[in-house]
């Protein structure tokens, strides 16, 4: 059964009480920073697994992982290189996600659909940034709604969608803007816009020449 709060209900107590589920792969509909994300364990396989099966979404689609500090990526991947640490200096954290060469062995291969990257976002505000700070492990948040609907914006839709299928619904009321991150990977020192979102193209390519 979900558990239905209202913002208004979620003090500290919760806030420790959800970050624990979270941490133990139960699954939690939430607000980013962007749009409402649906997130578990980044290292639990067989919770990331239930995202997928909870939104229906396709595996060959990787998982963006949400982290709340440096430390958390450096534990996920081998190497910085000076372009992405430029874009890490100038939009996190912030709604840009960069796909970086993820380290063996960390990750369940499910995060990243059998690839050999990562998409990685820095939070540092907000419910999300309270919660992965308190659970202490980085958490995947596809946007909480079922593939191929809409954009997870409206907490209306999203109860009909994913009620009976999450473990949590964190409602903080409707989000306005549905502009999702921009993503983006560092290939041969220029950079590969995958998906544009609120962060542009001509913001990046301030940074390093697009590819």
């Amino acid at each position: 059964m979900t558990k239905y709060l209202k913002k208004e209900e979620i003090d500290d107590s919760v806030v420790f009480e959800i970050a624990s589920a979270l941490k133990e792969g139960k699954l939690v509909v939430f607000p980013t920073d962007t749009v409402y994300g649906i997130g578990t364990n980044a290292y639990d396989k067989d919770a990331c697994e239930k995202v997928y099966e909870a939104k229906g979404r396709p595996k060959y689609k990787p998982l963006i992982v949400l982290i709340s500090n440096i430390s958390m990526l450096r534990k996920m991947v081998d190497h910085i290189s000076p372009v992405e640490q430029k874009l890490i200096d100038t939009f996190w954290p912030g709604s840009l996600t960069i796909k970086f060469k993820k380290k063996d062995n960390v990750l369940p291969d499910i995060v990243s659909a059998g690839d050999a990257y990562v998409r990685v976002r820095f939070i540092k505000e907000g419910l999300i940034y309270k919660l992965i700070q308190a659970s202490g492990v980085p958490i995947v948040a596809p946007s909480a709604n079922l593939s191929g609907s809409m954009t997870g914006t409206k907490i209306k839709n999203i109860m009909n969608e994913l009620g009976g299928k999450v473990d949590y619904i964190l409602d903080c009321g409707d989000i306005d803007n549905d502009t999702v991150s921009t993503i983006a990977q560092v290939e041969d020192e220029k950079i590969l816009v995958i998906r544009e979102g609120k962060i542009k193209k001509e913001q990046l390519a301030k940074i390093a020449p697009l590819k």
